[in-house]
């Protein structure tokens, strides 16, 4: 019986060992045409030794900037971005290694981020100052963008934004998250993702990032979000050093409804130490406030916008 059984894992061992090869050799076959499948949308440029995707859209100012959350990527502000096109210049990106995005040097923490966003912006002609519209982990990058570039800051609008004070959870939820991140990697990498899309990208990804599944929820992107996870005490440090001085720029801090107290009292700490700040509470209790309410995020935007043009 135990000879038997030791056959049989042997067996099922070197299945699985074909399944995979055969998986790495689909997917190494398949990104060869990803190019040409899934062009990206925007323009690469180089911001100094690796090039980032970005796409901007209609016209006006001041220009909007949106920072898309951990394992995100341009694709998850699609319906923000076309609305508010009407009107202003809107621009997402996507961050090093995300999406149509190059691989860009570590660490990956917010400062990092921050700074190839004003490289980024600066090498594609789009002039400030900006409004800036951070969504989770981006709300990190906004408000450190916000606190180190003041005169290229119009104001914020801060999405459900991650809170830098809390690290004991970060420290808990790192490896976790770290983890779940190497094994969709390893899914994406074998092919998973291709053959098995509808159980393997988010439940309430947008039409743009579902159609371009291979390449915005790819092996690149895993590595970056991991990358991104592993910095994430290091990235809230960094918030919070940087965000001490009261008079920072407008700012609407929109937060789901049926959070924690302490998600309440976090915005409003945000939103009072602004020149102008307010916090807005979503009738949606789901993370992406700007997938299930679109237009409650895209008004704020533009009262930001509207308030400094005044």
């Amino acid at each position: 019986m135990m000879r038997k059984a030791r056959r049989l894992l042997a067996w099922c061992a070197g299945l699985v060992l074909v399944a995979t090869c055969a998986g790495l050799g689909y997917e190494t076959a398949a990104r060869r045409g990803d190019a040409a499948r899934y062009p990206p949308p925007g323009r690469l440029v180089d911001v100094g030794g690796h090039r980032l995707h970005l796409r901007c859209t209609g016209s006006g100012g001041p220009v909007v900037v949106l920072e898309a959350g951990l394992v995100e990527s341009s694709a998850s502000w699609e319906v923000v971005q076309r609305r508010l096109s009407a009107g202003l210049r809107v621009c997402s990106y996507d961050r090093a290694g995300y999406a149509w995005s190059e691989q860009g040097p570590g660490p990956r923490t917010a400062g990092r981020a921050a700074a190839e966003l004003r490289a980024l912006l600066a090498a594609a002609g789009e002039p400030g100052p900006y409004v800036l519209a951070g969504h989770s982990y981006g709300g990190e990058i906004v408000r450190l963008f916000a606190a180190r570039y003041r005169d290229l800051t119009a104001g914020l609008v801060l999405v459900d934004a991650t809170d830098e004070g809390a690290a004991a959870a970060m420290r808990v939820s790192r490896p976790l998250v770290a983890a779940q991140l190497t094994v969709n990697q390893a899914l994406a990498r074998i092919g998973l993702l291709r053959l098995a899309g509808d159980l393997l990208v988010p439940g309430d990804a947008t039409a743009a990032a579902r159609a371009a599944a291979p390449v915005v929820y790819g092996p690149g992107s895993m590595a970056a979000a991991r990358a991104e996870a592993w910095a994430s005490l290091d990235s809230a440090r960094e918030v919070a050093d940087a965000v001490r001085e009261p008079a920072g720029p407008p700012v609407v801090v929109v937060i789901p409804s049926g959070g924690p107290p302490s998600a309440l009292d976090q915005a409003r700490r945000v939103a009072a130490r602004s020149t102008r700040g307010r916090v807005v509470v979503a009738a949606t209790s789901e993370h992406y406030v700007q997938y299930w309410q679109p237009d409650l995020v895209v008004a704020a935007i533009r009262e930001i916008a509207a308030f400094t043009k005044r």
